[in-house]
């Protein structure tokens, strides 16, 4: 977050200058959720009959509309309305536009975008849709335009020089493919930095074991920012769990998830429920997308993680015939500034993406192709899903579904439990042996993308023999086919499974115990076997008081815990020492670089330090340890290095963002690969987190009224509202807010009503 700081430094200073117009998100109002309620634009509508609105006092919706067009309308509205600026800075960025309110320094994050182009599909997609999909997006798409045109203008709309623009449906295909990024190219572009150096061969060859990506992209610092935006946005991460009703203790199956993504506000989910004539369900939706990607209905429940699959591939394409190249000159309009003009090239395999100075330099155009390029439809699957009776039909409805390729985990009310590979992907035979980069003139490269595989393609799990499912982006199946490179290092799934497996009978109690779980068993492993080595050392280990917490620790990154303190400082320490040495491959300039992940460190950390000369290891051993013990000394446990921030994004701008944009710091548990996960690198100091788990779902088939929520941040990305971070206590205390189906229940929970009138009434 520091390179991002420095990254916003012009934006800032651009931003303040536009005037007097963006101090209402500098010092924001406090505002009711009555105060926010009244402003909800409800009369006048073009309605075809009135709609109620309930809301509880966290201002999550529960819309009962009398056809499925006007329940569109109104989540169009209520969208706009409660995260009109995210949405549209979610538009800025899907459409390479992020200069319109940053300025001139965005221009390179501006084409890189517009290179990536996450809205090439976007006119075919719409042309294909069911008549049933173009006529809710068209009505969802209403209403967020009527928010736009007739609600209150957002605290941030003048700092950010934001105008009222109406949104179509194409920009809403352009998020859902931003919100569908491979989280594969930050490992591709990280790759593409050490490629053609002597040790590539090698640094492929462990990434492939390791299964991870190879650090962080290098480069300019917009470099960085442009990660952290497709980090931050899509669907990266997650964790869930599915319960057959043989091993409820309800006798109903059960769901949990919790999706891990950025720690900003406003969060990147918002929780709805809703009921018209084909829908009734509860979940979380994606700030201006029509649908529910995890949830509840009186017949499912569902949720989900990434799969990590490859998506895409990289091709060299130097060898192409040039009229192969079709260029076109884009403009960039820079807000306070004068407009850029770039060229942004695309082949046949996919746009250029080395014409972009964030993308490291080849000694050839490299061309991606990308599954998000082609029309494959989410928002109807999706739809279809949410209206699923059983876990057969909601298999059915991912036909089709492409980007982001996900593990989809469901449960119904039949008490059964599925696992199905949400995807579309090119029908490969195998993974190159020797680098990412494939030879576009080489038939047996572009061949696998002439058919694509879909969900039909791939298995499906359905009743376990254990009556659990668990998923946590770890790597599929051999019987999967090839599915892709960088997954998870297994920790997180085989604590789920070890948790679940402890629990004759599993309460839904026990699934939000579980997402909170901060054991990393790996990292008890590691340290274990690091202390093996240094009490190998002559006159036995050094510093005997300060290793101390790590003998027979468990791995428990728990807030008040010691020993993850001594073992984070002591790697901060040990690692870049060893890369040093040359032993591990990666940058010896750069201790983040090529193999700081953790999925590196649990592979390779301890053969790496073996590998190192007798003499020059004790000299490492004994070296990290005497720096790391003064740099720890300040940290009684792990919350008093590691933390969690609540920040809106808009924290990044220098000086004023640290000083008005964050609502509050806390100690906080967990690491890269625990349960309950909270992101960071190698650990030099105090920090904070900025990814991981920021949403929770547990719902219970046995009562239909049994759905809880719980979101880092709140509903209303309102700056000043009382809704704005009101589930921050929640979140910390492990509480939830039940979101009911039931619709007396809903009329005794969500006592704040909101009737949306149509046109004349």
């Amino acid at each position: 977050m520091r390179r991002a700081r420095k990254v916003w430094a012009i934006a800032g200073l651009l931003a303040l200058a536009a005037g007097l117009v963006g101090c209402g998100a500098l010092v924001p109002a406090e505002t009711t959720v009555a105060a926010r309620l009244a402003a909800l634009p409800d009369r006048q509508l073009p309605l075809d009959g009135p709609v109620e609105i309930r809301w509880n006092d966290h201002l999550v919706p529960w819309i009962e509309a009398g056809s499925d067009g006007d329940l569109a309308f109104a989540l169009g509205l209520v969208h706009g309305h409660l995260r009109g600026a995210q949405i549209a800075l979610l538009r800025l960025v899907s459409r390479g536009r992020l200069s319109e309110a940053a300025g001139p320094f965005a221009t390179d994050i501006d084409h890189a975008l517009r290179i990536l182009d996450f809205g090439r599909a976007a006119p075919e997609v719409v042309r294909r849709w069911p008549e049933e999909t173009r006529t809710f997006v068209a009505r969802f798409v209403e209403g967020l335009n009527h928010s736009v045109r007739h609600g209150p203008r957002p605290p941030e709309a003048g700092l950010l020089g934001l105008d009222r623009e109406p949104y179509s449906a194409e920009d809403l295909v352009a998020i859902g493919r931003l919100a569908g990024t491979d989280i594969n190219w930050l490992g591709y572009f990280s790759l593409l930095a050490q490629r053609g150096r002597p040790e590539f061969a090698r640094l492929w060859q462990r990434t492939l074991a390791a299964g991870s990506g190879a650090g962080e992209p290098g480069g300019p610092p917009q470099a960085a920012l442009l990660g952290d935006i497709l980090r931050g946005t899509s669907r990266s991460g997650s964790n869930s769990m599915a319960v057959a009703a043989g091993r409820s203790a309800s006798g109903g199956a059960l769901m949990a998830s919790d999706p891990h993504l950025g720690l900003n506000l406003p969060n990147l989910w918002l929780v709805a429920g809703m009921r018209s004539p084909s829908y009734h369900a509860v979940g979380m939706m994606v700030p201006g997308l029509p649908f529910l990607a995890i949830g509840r209905s009186p017949h499912i429940s569902w949720g989900g993680t990434n799969l990590r699959a490859a998506a895409s591939d990289l091709f060299d394409v130097s060898r192409l015939p040039p009229e192969q190249f079709r260029t076109e000159e884009v403009k960039i309009r820079r807000r306070l500034w004068t407009t850029a003009t770039r060229t942004v090239r695309t082949t046949p395999l996919g746009p250029v993406v080395t014409d972009s100075p964030l993308v490291p330099a080849q000694p050839g155009p490299l061309a991606l192709r990308w599954v998000g390029h082609e029309p494959t439809d989410e928002i109807t699957a999706l739809l279809r899903a949410s209206r699923a009776r059983d876990v057969a039909e909601f298999r059915d409805a991912f036909a089709g579904f492409g980007v982001s390729p996900q593990n989809m985990l469901v449960v119904d009310s039949g008490g059964s439990i599925a696992h199905l590979y949400a995807a579309t992907l090119p029908d490969r035979m195998g993974f190159p042996a020797d680098g990412p980069v494939l030879d576009g003139t080489d038939p047996a490269a572009t061949r696998p993308w002439s058919r694509l595989r879909d969900a039909r393609d791939f298995p499906f799990t359905r009743d376990p023999p254990g009556g659990t499912l668990a998923s946590a982006n770890d790597r599929p199946p051999d019987d999967a086919g090839p599915i892709g490179y960088f997954f998870s290092d297994g920790d997180r799934v085989a604590r789920l499974r070890e948790r679940l497996a402890a629990l004759p009978r599993i309460a839904p109690a026990d699934l939000a115990a579980i997402q909170a779980d901060t054991v990393a068993p790996k990292a008890a492993r590691l340290a274990a076997g690091l202390l093996a080595r240094l009490d190998a050392l002559p006159g036995g280990a050094p510093a005997p008081v300060f290793l101390a917490p790590l003998r027979g620790w468990n791995g428990d990154y728990a807030v008040g815990a010691r020993a993850p303190v001594v073992l984070e400082f002591l790697l901060g320490r040990l690692v870049p020492a060893v890369q040093r040495e040359g032993s591990a491959g990666g940058d010896a300039g750069n201790p983040r670089g090529a193999e700081s992940g953790w999925n590196f460190l649990t592979s390779f950390a301890l053969a790496d330090l073996d590998a190192v000369p007798a003499g020059r290891r004790e000299a490492i051993l004994r070296d990290a340890v005497a720096e790391a013990a003064p740099l720890a000394r300040p940290f009684p446990g792990w919350g008093d290095v590691h933390q969690l921030r609540a920040a809106h994004w808009l924290v990044n701008l220098p000086v004023i963002g640290e000083r008005f944009f964050i609502a509050g710091r806390w100690p906080v548990g967990g690491s890269r690969e625990t349960p309950m996960k909270t992101s960071h690198g190698l650990v030099e100091g105090p920090h904070h987190a900025s990814f991981g788990s920021m949403a929770r779902h547990v719902s219970d088939m046995a009562d239909p009224d049994a759905n809880w929520f719980t979101l880092f941040g709140g509903q209303d990305g309102w700056i000043g509202s009382a809704a704005y971070a009101d589930q921050i206590p929640l979140w910390r205390d492990r509480r939830s807010i039940r979101v009911p189906l039931r619709p007396e229940t809903v009329a005794a929970e969500f006592g704040r009503v909101t009737r949306l009138r149509p046109i004349g009434r």
